[in-house]
């Protein structure tokens, strides 16, 4: 998604690596953290021991535009937002930058330096520095994205007259130094949406983008040889089929053309792929949609990954509607079904509420998370482990609730759920210094009932609550508590509790609505977490989001 387009003209120039990276402030960025880095096994991104990767992944844009910063920040501080995208679940956030932001010239604006101190004085530059150090600091990984040459608008190619090939090479391969040893940073996004006369497999070395991202992916791997090179495709000019797709969707050449590195088992392809809100296609009119999709999908860049050629990222995919009823939201809950049947990684279009076409995961007080739309990515988003922050938590307790949904209908006569506790320490937790609530709308004043269905450790191990609220909150002025006695025993480091199955009832068993309940989570149908469900040491929020 460009946020806001201008078309160039195609101007060839003479392709000449540099041998230095372009002049920028600062030394080299190291971080704190885990050592190794990700390369992929057939379709799978793995670490460095081999281990499948777990990403749920977001883009948070601003660095390509003309404030050349993470927008928000005139709203928050870095720390907050940060802090809520790792507590909303998300580990990975696609970074989007300009070449321009490197320029002498540019000047960071629209931050409010009283909310970010921290950030006074800094270069563009400097500011993505402290970014990827925050992230660090809490588990989030970042893939940066040359999202355009200028803060003016989207180029067709990967160069433009003012910021040629050689430009966008050297840039890149300072950014591979600058970051190289930092395991927050892990690949590089070569370029945003080639289009128009940008082709595959042509061998017209002025067009053919399968030919420049190994130019630039060998260069940056010469740099640093951990980073992933993430590829988008063309949207038509395709050797060998007529076929058009999105800015940067159209990966139906790589069967025959892929991008073929130096440094072997780094290539990550990634797709962008939209709906009706940002422009109409003829598969939307299909008689047969939305059943046409995963067809399309497969022929157009879902067989990479199906096939073992390459891991797939589906690197932008958003909307305004969520619902099962547009033609928008039926395309966009079809995307999410297809991502999660085929295992796919993606980062979702965008954190931003202020992308005009699709909105975003902060509602437009930059505050308030979509919880539709949450509850539409919900199915995709898995278990991720957040390292400990001893800053946040000084006891080095860590642990997260694990939901699965029970009555999924929206008026019920009982609010029921599954639930286990997951150690994430690396020392066992006595069970009686440990609560969680469970967040409602109680819809009256009936006296009600927390009860235990069935739990592994034992019904007559758990404590139960029920606790209105002096001050109602949006999703809840009850909430339901969960405790242990004293027999209850330890977590085992790394160990779960096993399943706690609770309901709460009405003493009169009249009805409950549970769609405006907070903790509710109709999509979350097998284990996983949900951070609307709260844990608590000795009485100290340790997991979650209160309403």
């Amino acid at each position: 998604m460009s946020f806001g387009f201008r078309k160039f003209g195609l101007l060839f120039v003479a392709l000449v690596l540099l041998a230095g990276a372009y002049a920028s402030p600062g030394q080299k960025v190291k971080a704190q953290g885990a050592e190794g880095y990700y390369h992929t096994s057939g379709s799978r991104i793995v670490d460095s021991s081999g281990n499948p990767a777990v990403f749920n992944g977001l883009n948070w844009f601003g660095f390509e535009t003309a404030n050349y910063s993470p927008h928000g920040l005139w709203s928050r501080s870095m720390d907050d937002v940060l802090d809520q995208i790792k507590a909303e679940g998300y580990n990975l956030i696609r970074l989007p930058y300009c070449n321009q932001m490197l320029d002498a010239g540019s000047a960071a604006n629209s931050i409010d330096y009283a909310k970010n101190p921290d950030l006074v004085g800094l270069k563009p530059i400097q500011i993505m520095d402290k970014l990827v150090e925050k992230a660090g600091k809490r588990g989030i990984r970042i893939f940066l994205d040359r999202h355009r040459p200028d803060s003016g608008g989207q180029s067709t190619l990967w160069y433009t007259a003012a910021y040629p090939e050689t430009r966008w090479i050297s840039d890149w391969v300072m950014l591979a130094e600058r970051y190289a040893g930092n395991p927050t940073v892990i690949g590089a996004d070569l370029h945003n949406e080639p289009h128009g006369t940008a082709s595959w497999g042509t061998g017209n070395l002025a067009t053919d983008w399968q030919l420049a991202s190994e130019r630039a992916g060998n260069a940056i791997l010469a740099a640093n040889p951990n980073w992933l090179i993430i590829v988008e495709g063309v949207e038509t000019n395709v050797q060998g089929n007529s076929t058009s797709y999105w800015w940067g969707g159209n990966l139906s050449g790589v069967r025959s053309h892929p991008v073929v590195l130096t440094q072997p088992n780094r290539v990550v392809y990634s797709p962008h792929d939209y709906g009706p809100g940002v422009a109409s296609q003829p598969w939307f009119s299909a008689a047969n949609f939305p059943n046409n999709l995963p067809k399309l999908w497969d022929d157009t860049w879902g067989y990479i990954s199906k096939e073992q050629i390459a891991p797939i990222l589906a690197g932008e995919f958003g909307g305004r509607s969520v619902d099962t009823l547009t033609v928008e939201g039926k395309w966009q809950n079809a995307l999410v079904s297809y991502i999660g049947q085929n295992n796919l990684y993606w980062t979702y279009w965008s954190l931003n509420p202020n992308s005009g076409d699709t909105g975003g995961l902060l509602l437009d007080d930059w505050v308030s998370w979509n919880e539709p739309k949450q509850a539409m990515l919900d199915p995709i988003m898995k278990p991720v482990t957040f390292p400990p922050d001893p800053g946040d938590n000084p006891g080095d307790v860590h642990a997260i609730s694990l939901y699965r949904v029970g009555e999924t209908g929206t008026a019920v006569n009982s609010i029921g759920a599954s639930l286990q506790l997951k150690n994430e320490s690396g020392t066992s937790i006595p069970l009686n210094e440990l609560t969680i609530r469970y967040w409602y709308t109680s819809d009256g004043n009936t006296a009600q009932t927390l009860e235990f269905d069935y739990a592994a450790i034992g019904k007559e191990k758990l404590l139960a609550s029920i606790v209105p609220m002096a001050q109602p909150l949006s999703g809840a002025d009850t909430y339901a508590e969960i405790g242990f006695t004293a027999s209850a025993g330890s977590l085992a480091a790394s160990g779960t509790t096993g399943d706690i199955q609770f309901r709460i009832h009405k003493n009169n068993w009249t009805n409950y609505n549970q769609v405006d309940d907070y903790s509710f989570k109709p999509a979350i149908t097998s284990y996983a977490a949900n951070n609307h469900i709260t844990i608590y040491h000795k009485g100290k929020l340790i997991y979650g989001i209160e309403p």
